[in-house]
């Protein structure tokens, strides 16, 4: 059982969950979830998770939008971003803004978990 937080981000609630239950089964915790980017910022501050997997294509405050106020307030923050396939543009804004990794939809539980592994290192 790991003892580092992880905060899910995403507008989906099954995508949450999809990816909550790999963590899970896996021995992380999920200290909470958020569903844009605005609920991201102030979860974030909140529960001052060790990392972040955050959805890029969201309502209100989209993904890239988030990670950049979330680095800019926590520099040292940990976030990786979830991305569709085709939307290599916003996976490369997203690691020059600071992501530590990203992920490609649609998920496998080995990428995510070896994603996961690596970021905590």
């Amino acid at each position: 059982m790991s003892d580092k937080k992880i905060l899910l981000v995403d507008d989906a609630a099954f995508m949450r969950m999809m990816i909550k239950d790999i963590l899970v089964k896996n021995g992380y915790n999920v200290c909470g979830e958020a569903q844009d980017g605005v609920d991201a910022i102030e979860k974030y501050k909140d529960l001052q998770p060790d990392l972040v997997i955050m959805d890029i294509t969201m309502p209100n405050l989209d993904g890239l939008q988030a990670l950049k106020a979330i680095k800019k307030d926590y520099p040292e923050a940990k976030i990786v971003m979830c991305s569709a396939m085709g939307q290599e543009s916003y996976v490369v804004e997203a690691i020059k803004s600071g992501a530590s990794d990203f992920i490609v939809k649609p998920f496998q539980a080995d990428r995510i978990i070896s994603t996961v592994q690596k970021v905590l290192k």
